[in-house]
């Protein structure tokens, strides 16, 4: 199985990652007609559960794979990197089995607890997706530990696309039952997915399971691990992590019983809060398509941080660092500058419904969260693995006492989970940035990463507005329907685009350097005469 280059790597994720998000996006529409705004409300509920249980069974275990991984391949340690695999895989699928039980038997309990009794067949239906991901999980820390990523893009979009097609089927067969087992249908789709995923992993693992070694490693001399020491590895790295991801998502959790109570205490009826909720929903979805990029560059990042790390070359640890904030920037501030001027288009094209002012006031969220994940990908890779949960931990803390706060106030409602969103995130951030740098005794300015993108940003942001607006009311675009308003939108994204690689090229924001990291099918994608101004 060949290794693949952080770029290489990233782009595979990349690609992969957004065909996901964009389907999971376009099939939103379709459930949304089928089950209705409260039942999206009820479903976004019974996922919000969901996710909390699959991020504490799934979310530490393979980054460990992925860390220890990459490390012993480092020193040349083959055999107790499969090794180390193995005893994982086991892991994660006892506790696989036991969540799934678990999320089976205390359906109702959880329901109740978060005011949406509801969703509890949908709770029912999701169990058995945390068994068939926990399997799937072990394979794809192993093979980005391995530097492919590969299979992790392919396997994202075989369950996606399951997902998509099996949950809009059984919505429709199952709403005539009413609303409950709509949204149980639209459930069914993610289990079914995930079963397909981890086949299709476990079948690639057996048809590429061989390392290939150089004829120079065979006789080097390696320190081997016991499996208990190894057992101890996985534990160390992976705890810490599981305890940050799922603080993070208990905070969520949190959110969803916190946002229904709060919106009913500002004087909002319960039927009105259950749909503001399903428009939070819709919004976090729509955030999670760049996000996903973000998350595909951790993944590429994460092992290849860990290995230099591993043999001490620090220099190579600084660029790899200084690399994923400047993509990071690169990729987040454009996103959440076009989503903010085009919210409305862009729900309209998607026929989200309402909801729209939330993307608008709400885009800066992208900016944050995608920083903070990469800072909290670095820590991991330096072993502060403690240091990233207890300042996640901090951060939530300071978003739920924000959020109770402002979410009561009627001339507020929704958008206060917004502003609980911003302090939740720039708390960590500065704990974090404060952190790296002590750890690793070199400066690192986020803000020198950020001004060019910014730059060409806000150029490409006032250049969509002016465009969308002159087309849309002076000429009247908005009154000639659906087909007109989204080649309107499209036309608009892709001047965006345009105009941004114009604005990096005359702030130097992206270089020929960079330009020869990336693959060449995505390089003739750009415009010539873009190409010729990069120096």
């Amino acid at each position: 199985m060949k290794e693949q280059s952080t770029t290489k790597g990233f782009a595979i994720l990349s690609v992969a990652s957004m065909m996901v998000k964009i389907l999971s996006l376009l099939y939103i529409p379709f459930l949304r007609i089928i089950i209705g705004d409260e039942g999206y409300g009820i479903y976004g509920a019974s996922y919000q559960v969901y996710v909390f249980i699959f991020v504490l069974t799934n979310s530490g275990i393979p980054v460990a794979i992925s860390k220890l991984v990459s490390e012993l391949i480092a020193v040349k340690n083959y055999k107790d990197a499969v090794k180390s695999f193995k005893i994982a895989r086991a892991i994660l699928f006892t506790a696989g089995v036991v969540m799934s039980i678990m999320l089976l038997i205390f359906a109702g309990p959880f329901a109740n607890a978060v005011h949406y009794k509801k969703a509890y067949l949908s709770l029912l239906t999701l169990a058995p997706a945390i068994l068939f991901t926990s399997i799937a999980s072990a394979y794809r820390g192993y093979f980005q530990g391995r530097g492919n990523m590969t299979p992790t893009a392919v396997s994202q979009v075989i369950e996606q696309v399951a997902n998509t097609v099996f949950s809009l089927l059984f919505a429709a067969m199952l709403i005539k039952y009413g609303v409950e087992a709509g949204c149980a249908g639209g459930a069914i789709g993610t289990s079914i997915g995930a079963l397909i995923s981890a086949a299709f992993l476990m079948f690639y693992y057996e048809k590429n399971k061989k390392f290939r070694i150089h004829k120079d490693d065979i006789n080097e001399e390696v320190r081997r691990f016991t499996t208990k020491q190894l057992v101890r590895k996985i534990i160390k790295y992976g705890i810490p992590i599981t305890v940050c991801v799922g603080m993070t998502y208990a905070g969520n959790l949190v959110d969803l019983y916190n946002t229904k109570v709060r919106l009913m205490a500002g004087g909002v009826p319960e039927i009105q809060a259950t749909i503001l909720y399903g428009f939070l929903t819709k919004y976090q979805q729509l955030l999670n398509v760049p996000i996903a990029i973000i998350s595909s560059l951790s993944m590429a990042i994460l092992p290849a941080i860990s290995a230099a790390f591993a043999i001490r070359d620090k220099k190579q640890v600084k660029d790899k660092i200084n690399y994923s904030f400047r993509l990071c920037f690169l990729i987040a501030v454009p996103c959440a500058v076009g989503l903010a001027v085009l919210s409305d288009p862009v729900f309209q094209m998607l026929k989200f419904g309402g909801g729209s002012y939330i993307m608008t006031y709400g885009s800066i969220v992208l900016v944050l969260m995608s920083v903070m994940q990469i800072q909290t990908t670095i820590l991991q890779s330096i072993g502060k693995l403690y240091t990233a949960t207890l300042y996640s931990v901090i951060g939530i803390v300071f978003k739920i006492i924000t959020n109770y706060f402002l979410i009561a106030i009627p001339s507020i409602n929704i958008l206060g989970a917004i502003g609980g969103s911003v302090v939740g995130f720039l708390v960590p951030i500065i704990l974090n940035h404060r952190i790296i740098r002590r750890s690793l005794g070199v400066r690192l300015s986020i803000v020198v990463h950020s001004i060019k993108p910014l730059f060409a940003s806000i150029l490409m942001g006032v250049t969509v507005f002016v465009v969308n607006y002159v087309f849309k009311y002076p000429l009247g675009f908005s009154k000639r329907g659906y087909f007109l308003n989204t080649s309107l939108t499209i036309v608009c994204v892709i001047i965006g685009v345009l105009v941004y690689m114009i604005g990096l090229t005359i702030t130097g924001g992206i270089t020929k350097k960079d330009l020869q990291g990336m693959p060449r099918k995505l390089t003739r994608l750009i415009p010539r005469f873009i190409l010729r101004r990069i120096k």
